[in-house]
């Protein structure tokens, strides 16, 4: 029997279902109330959430607090989203089939966290990503819209393929698709010495599925071209959708473990995708296209970390980035003004190279210290080595944020206790999944020299944008590494896109 936490959070998914019932029935001439429902519901599931987790304290059994931690977040989001959704169209034609497909999504997206069957799960990630398929096309008169859109629906049909295949092999090879069961045979097959070649093809699938649902490349280019879509969609997009791909793979951390070639195709699609959507970023002006560069990227080294089995940092990678995003992407109006107040400011100039490589190497020594400290006053939860590498390599720009190297140290120690508290925080959400096996060694040197490539590429152009080096690169990451060109075609050939039909009167769209 499950415990009363568990199925509170199970109503979750089903506040938003039910939410589309009146929003589908609601009079004509009330539309000026038609967002009552979702309002409701987003206020009645964040309420739900916060009584889910005050009973998970009080329940004798272990909840789920994986599932507990991903439906506060999405709680949090549809709150978010729906009250920002209903300003943001205010006076749109439309809104019905846009809040039809929001709650949609959002009930389709809260039964892939809140499911404990395999089944279920992947029906509800192929529902979430047909629902979002109807936010983006949202402006159907925009063929740009639709083409983005397009792509997008053929890449995520060739995942939920591989995720149907997946799924079928692992209850197959479990006797049922309960995901406590999947994993219990995992368990078992390890002690057997073998985990055997269909839960190997099983976990290679499942990591193909979450790269093509995660925009990796070279299928990234819709996550980049989609911003025909209205803003809370692609704050819905990129902070909750795309995070799922990273879920699952903390769902199934046992399996990917134990399957090295599934870690090494997401270290090495993930780690490359960092590295040149990073590189691409540094190109773009647009504030909300360099947004998506930062999702793509974002994505890849959350795979990274998962292929190293860096399960605690990818956490705490996942929350963060989805609040971020959600917060980046709805008040993107402020951050246009925000840089035009900066550019009114005197400029400081760019560091030098020399400041770069100092600032890693400071960053290097305050994690050395840092980790010497932990170990002795936590060493039942010790630091992996990559972890200690990544942090590095991600806070070594905050000890240049200021030229007094005191505050630079001082700033760093800080970020990282506030990082040790967050890594306690995510160990204890995933302790009811087992520790897990470290890395290959090839897997973690070659993360980390994807890591120090794209520190010493990014400070050799920051310091030198006038070398060689950065004028032959910027033609290239401009054009994205033309990686998207060929996917673009092959997507056209295989099954063109049809244009709109009609014109913007017949649609009724705003132009």
């Amino acid at each position: 029997m499950l415990p009363l936490s568990a199925e509170l959070v199970t109503w979750l998914p089903w506040l938003y279902a039910a939410a589309a019932v009146p929003v589908a029935l609601w009079p004509t001439r009330l539309a000026a109330s038609l967002w009552f429902p979702g309002r409701l519901a987003a206020m009645a599931g964040l309420a739900l959430l916060v009584a889910a987790l005050l009973q998970a304290g009080l329940d004798d059994q272990p909840a789920d607090r994986l599932g507990l931690a991903m439906a506060s977040l999405i709680s949090l989001l549809a709150l978010v989203i729906v009250e920002f959704s209903a300003r943001y169209l205010q006076g749109e034609p439309g809104q019905r089939r846009y809040l039809l497909a929001l709650l949609g999504t959002l009930a389709a997206v809260a039964l892939v966290v809140v499911s404990a069957d395999l089944y279920w799960l992947v029906a509800a990630w192929i529902a979430s990503s047909l629902c979002l398929h109807q936010l983006l096309t949202f402006y159907r008169d925009r063929p740009m819209a639709l083409v983005v859109a397009h792509k997008k629906f053929l890449a995520s049909r060739l995942a939920d393929v591989c995720l149907i295949l997946a799924s079928v092999l692992l209850a197959r090879a479990a006797g049922g698709s309960e995901l406590a069961q999947i994993l219990d045979q995992v368990t078992l097959r390890l002690e057997a010495g073998a985990l055997g070649w269909d839960l190997h093809l099983a976990a290679v699938l499942l990591v193909l599925a979450v790269i093509l649902k995660s925009a990796q490349l070279p299928v990234h280019g819709w996550l980049i071209q989609v911003m025909e879509a209205p803003t809370p969609v692609s704050a819905l997009l990129h902070a909750g959708l795309v995070n799922l791909g990273g879920f699952v793979l903390l769902r199934f951390a046992p399996l990917l473990s134990a399957a090295p070639l599934a870690q090494t195709l997401l270290v090495v699609v993930g780690g490359l995708t960092a590295v040149l959507a990073a590189l691409v970023m540094m190109t773009r002006i647009s504030i909300k296209v360099r947004l998506a560069w930062s999702t793509c990227a974002q994505m890849g080294f959350m795979l990274l970390e998962c292929g190293l089995g860096l399960y605690e940092l990818a956490l705490v990678h996942l929350l963060a980035h989805s609040l971020y995003k959600a917060h980046a992407f709805l008040t993107s109006g402020e951050t246009v003004l925000q840089v035009r107040h900066q550019a009114l400011q005197p400029q400081r100039p760019a560091p030098g190279l020399l400041s770069l490589l100092l600032g890693l190497a400071l960053a290097g020594l305050v994690m050395a210290l840092l980790d010497q400290a932990w170990h002795y006053a936590v060493p039942a939860h010790a630091l992996p080595l990559e972890a200690l590498a990544i942090l590095a390599v991600g806070l070594a720009p905050w000890c240049l944020r200021r030229s007094q190297p005191v505050y630079a140290a001082l700033m760093l120690v800080a970020l990282l206790g506030l990082y040790l508290l967050w890594h306690l925080a995510a160990s204890w959400i995933l302790a009811p999944g087992g520790a897990s096996a470290a890395a290959p060694l090839h897997l973690s040197l070659l993360a980390l020299a994807l890591f120090l490539v794209l520190y010493l590429l990014q400070a050799w152009i920051v310091a030198r944008p006038h070398s060689a080096l950065a004028r032959r690169l910027y033609p290239a990451a401009f054009a994205g590494f033309f990686l998207d060109e060929h996917f673009t075609r092959l997507t056209f050939r295989l099954w063109p896109v049809r244009p709109p039909q009609g014109n913007v009167a017949a649609t009724g769209e705003r132009p």
